[in-house]
């Protein structure tokens, strides 16, 4: 058979002031041409390299298109997006006669005239291999599950965990999927079930941890293929925002919708026990002064970079100044500005620099502070999702006043202790780690962390999900409804 595979993804939050480009797509680390899976692994192309393996070793044609993974920002402009969908169209064309095809997106790309970024490439995919191909794509978790996805697709299947340490694991469920179908061992059918929630779940802590085993437990058992939940990426503006659960049977589509409803109806009895708590920034430093073994590491979640956010919001490095706080260290900033001043200045440097609250209200006020600038490395880089690498670009860090700052020039969450550490600059004798992550950060400081906060705080990352301004979505949803399944 013959199996054609691409990357073209983004996560799109349309509250972020950060429009992006197209230099966000094919001026990075994630960007190859034909020939993803034979670079080292990034984000973009992990599942590329696993379904060439498989498909070559199962004796099987592979021909690869475009592999991109823009950083999360703002609204994708219109004409980069339909430039890249075209290019996969394009290749795909040329690529005909095709048996499988097998994308990976991440689910919540949006760009002008576009809610559903996933959905309009899956039909015009679709469109060009006809019903028998069989058409598969593995997504984010934090996707937006439409209608036009599913009717367009053999197989949908989305990450399970979150830090998304499975992006390798998903690829040949997915590719098994497809090729069994292909193959005429199994048809699959897929069906969704709303729960009409949008939150944000960890499934690092009980009781989620239970609910994701437990629909994992279900796979392969009974007809059931494949179980998914979509937890929803909650700073977009679409339609289709908002938790579901996608159950793939084996040609019992009334087995799928039953056990997606049953899933369904769990996460929904589990809502108040599962939803993330925050605390303020007072708690979160109180808690770091209240003493014990290694630092707290605490995600400055309202400003991850992860989710579309600028990465250079000061309301925390405020609040640790105005408390005359020491012990604390700080990252990853996005100040490519600042980076260019200390690297100009050299190590050693002291000097008054601005630092962060440059991308508008969402990131605070900038902050003036008198530092001294320990390193600075022209290429850093820090462990990425799932054994990838995530590059920081020229990056320094700096001292002022007993706080140390990350201060980098390629946007990025912070993922890994290897940001700071790589930097020279250790973690032990901190009480205090601010991380611009909502939770990807935690497989890797876990270990070193004596205890973790998550703190909201202003940023472009709302977290009083019944107050996001949506205009598009029609549904009523819980928190902002009590009950959004009663009737009117």
């Amino acid at each position: 058979m013959k199996i054609f595979m691409a990357t073209l993804a983004t996560e799109t939050n349309t509250f972020s002031p950060i429009p992006t480009g197209r230099e966000a797509f094919s001026g990075g680390r994630d960007w190859f041409r034909n020939d993803g899976s034979r670079h080292a692994a990034t984000v973009a192309n992990i599942p590329l390299i696993a379904w060439r393996q498989l498909g070559e070793a199962d004796g099987h044609e592979v021909v690869e298109s475009i592999c991109t993974f823009a950083q999360p920002a703002g609204t994708t402009l219109r004409q980069v997006y339909e430039d890249l969908r075209d290019t996969l169209i394009a290749d795909l064309q040329a690529a005909m006669p095709v048996d499988v095809v097998l994308l990976f997106m991440h689910g919540a790309m949006v760009a002008e005239g576009y809610d559903d970024c996933e959905g309009d490439t899956l039909a015009k995919v679709r469109a060009v291999v006809g019903p028998r191909a069989k058409v598969g794509i593995e997504l984010d978790l934090h996707c937006h599950l439409t209608e036009l996805m599913r009717r367009s697709a053999t197989a949908i299947v989305t990450f399970k965990e979150y830090p998304h340490t499975d992006i390798g694991d998903r690829a040949p469920e997915l590719y098994r999927l497809c090729l069994d179908a292909a193959a005429g061992r199994t048809q699959p059918v897929m069906a969704y079930y709303d729960c009409r929630m949008i939150s944000t779940y960890r499934p690092t802590l009980q009781p989620m941890r239970g609910y994701v085993d437990r629909m994992m437990a279900m796979e392969g058992k009974d007809g059931i293929l494949s179980v998914s939940l979509g937890h929803g990426f909650p700073w977009a503006d679409v339609p289709d925002v908002g938790a579901k659960v996608v159950v793939i049977a084996d040609g019992d589509e009334a087995k799928a919708a039953a056990t997606a409803a049953r899933l369904g109806h769990e996460l929904w009895d589990l809502r108040d026990a599962v939803a993330a708590r925050l605390d303020t920034i007072d708690d979160a430093i109180n808690a770091a002064l209240a003493g014990g073994a290694g630092p707290l590491v605490v995600a400055d979640a309202a400003d991850n970079p992860g989710g579309g956010a600028p990465a250079d919001s000061t309301f925390i490095l405020k609040r640790l100044i105005e408390r005359g706080t020491t012990g604390a260290a700080l990252g990853c900033f996005w100040d490519p500005q600042a980076v260019q001043f200390c690297a100009e200045a050299g190590e050693g440097a002291r000097f008054l620099l601005r630092v962060g609250g440059k991308c508008g209200p969402v990131s605070g006020d900038p902050v003036d502070l008198m530092v001294t600038v320990r390193r600075v490395v022209a290429d850093h880089s820090q462990s990425g999702l799932s054994g990838g690498r995530s590059r920081l670009g020229q990056s320094v860090w700096v001292s002022a006043d007993g706080i140390d700052l990350v201060l980098v020039s390629v946007r990025a969450q912070t993922f890994s202790p290897d940001a700071f550490t790589g930097l020279g600059l250790g973690l032990d004798d901190k009480r205090l780690v601010a991380v611009k992550s909502s939770q990807h950060f935690q497989a890797g400081f876990a270990p070193v962390a004596r205890e973790i906060r998550y703190v909201s705080s202003p940023g472009a990352l709302q977290f009083d999900y019944a107050e996001i301004p949506y205009t598009k979505l029609a549904t009523p949803f819980w928190p902002r409804v009590a009950d959004p399944f009663a009737k009117a």
